[in-house]
C-alpha cells in the first residue's frame, strides 16, 4: 500500500474559552498553555471517525491538559461540514470529495467555506454484499435492496454517484436506504438489505462479524474511478485506487476499491495560534493516534499533510508547517 507510515492526526489547540464557536489563543501570561474547549465532529459510534476522534481527545488531554475536547458523533461528513457552518463545532473529520462540494455543489448550494489543519489519513470505500446475494459487481445490484450509508455521510453521496457510474437509477433500478451502519449491519444479517456501502478502516468490526454470518463478498469499484473524479480529476478528489488487504476479510483479498483521502477541517476564522497548535500536534503525536483494529487504513506521512487538494490550508497551519519542515 502506498503511505503508510503514520497517522498525523491529534488535536493540539492553543487556548481559549468556546464563545459562539470561536476559540482565542490565550497565550499571554505565564506559558500557562492552551486552555478551553475544541468542539470535533467525527462520525458514527463504533466506526473509524468516532474511534480516531476518541484518541484525539486522549492525546489532547496529554498534550494539554487545560484543554478538552469534546467528541461528537454524527452521520459522517456531510453532517459535520454542516455543523461547522451552524458554529455548533469547531473542527471536523471529512471526506476530501465532500470538503470539495461544500465549494457549492447541489450537495451544498450554499458554499461553506472551510480551511484544513491538514490531510491526516485515507480510508477504504467498501461495498460489501451478502454472499448468497448472487452480485459480483455494482451493476448486478439491480433488484435488489442497499443500504448506501447514514444520511448526511460521505458514503452516502458516493453511493449515489457509484450506482449512476453502473448505469443504475436508485429507487427504480436498486431501491435504496440509508441506514445508520448498525442498522444496515442488522438488515444485511435478517436479509432485508442485499449489501451495505461504508467509508472507513479495515477491517471494520460491524463487517468483521457478517464476514462470519452470513458471510460477504466485497465490490470491486475501482473502476468506477474515471467516472467519480469531476473536473478536478481524481487527485482533486481525494480518490486512488487501493487493493483491500489480504487477512482484513475472509474473501476480501486482493480486490480493486477506492482510497478516499480525510481531512481536519475548520472555519477560517479558526485563531491562527489554535491552527498552529493543532498542526504541530499533527505531526509530532502522529504514531499515538492510529485506531487499534484499523490495520488496513492507509496512513499518510509528513509530506502528504500538507496535500488538502483544493481546500486551502488554513495560514496558521501553513505558517507551523514551513516552520517545523522549511
Amino acid at each position: 500500500m502506498k503511505r503508510r507510515t503514520a497517522l498525523r492526526a491529534a488535536l493540539g489547540t492553543a487556548s481559549a474559552v468556546v464563545l459562539g464557536g470561536a476559540l482565542a489563543g490565550d497565550l499571554a501570561g505565564q506559558n500557562r498553555g492552551p486552555r478551553g474547549v475544541l468542539r470535533l465532529a467525527t462520525g458514527e459510534p463504533t466506526a473509524f471517525y468516532e474511534a480516531f476522534g476518541r484518541l484525539l481527545a486522549e492525546q489532547l488531554a496529554a498534550e494539554h491538559p487545560g484543554l478538552s475536547c469534546r467528541v461528537r458523533t454524527t452521520a459522517g461528513s456531510v453532517d459535520n461540514i454542516e455543523l461547522l457552518r451552524e458554529r455548533r463545532v469547531d473542527l471536523a473529520l471529512v471526506l476530501t470529495a465532500t470538503a470539495r462540494d461544500a465549494a457549492g455543489t447541489g450537495l451544498f448550494p450554499r458554499p461553506v467555506p472551510l480551511r484544513a489543519i491538514g490531510r491526516v489519513y485515507e480510508t477504504y470505500l467498501q461495498f460489501a454484499v451478502r454472499a448468497d446475494a448472487g452480485v459480483r459487481g455494482v451493476a448486478d445490484l439491480a433488484g435488489h435492496t442497499v443500504s448506501l450509508g447514514a444520511p448526511g455521510s460521505g458514503a452516502a453521496v458516493f453511493g449515489e454517484r457509484l450506482l449512476r457510474a453502473a448505469g443504475l437509477v436508485a429507487g427504480t433500478d436498486v431501491r435504496v436506504r440509508h441506514l445508520p451502519l448498525d442498522d444496515a449491519a442488522r438488515a444485511m444479517r435478517a436479509g432485508s438489505v442485499s449489501g451495505l456501502l461504508v467509508a472507513g478502516g479495515v477491517p471494520l468490526p460491524a463487517l468483521k462479524d457478517l464476514d462470519i454470518r452470513p458471510g460477504l463478498r466485497f465490490l470491486p469499484l475501482a473502476e468506477s474511478l474515471p467516472r467519480l473524479g469531476g473536473r478536478e480529476g481524481r487527485a482533486g478528489a481525494g480518490l486512488e485506487q487501493v487493493t483491500l488487504p489480504q487477512g482484513a476479510y475472509r474473501e476480501a483479498g486482493g480486490v480493486a476499491t477506492i482510497g478516499v483521502s480525510n481531512l481536519l477541517v475548520c472555519r477560517p476564522d479558526l485563531d491562527r495560534d489554535v491552527a498552529g497548535a493543532l498542526t504541530r500536534l499533527l505531526v509530532r503525536r502522529a504514531t499515538s493516534l492510529v485506531p487499534g483494529n484499523a490495520v488496513g487504513t492507509q496512513f499518510l506521512d509528513v509530506r502528504s499533510l500538507i496535500g488538502t487538494g483544493s481546500i486551502a490550508l488554513h495560514p496558521g497551519a501553513l505558517a507551523a508547517y514551513r516552520s517545523l519542515h522549511g
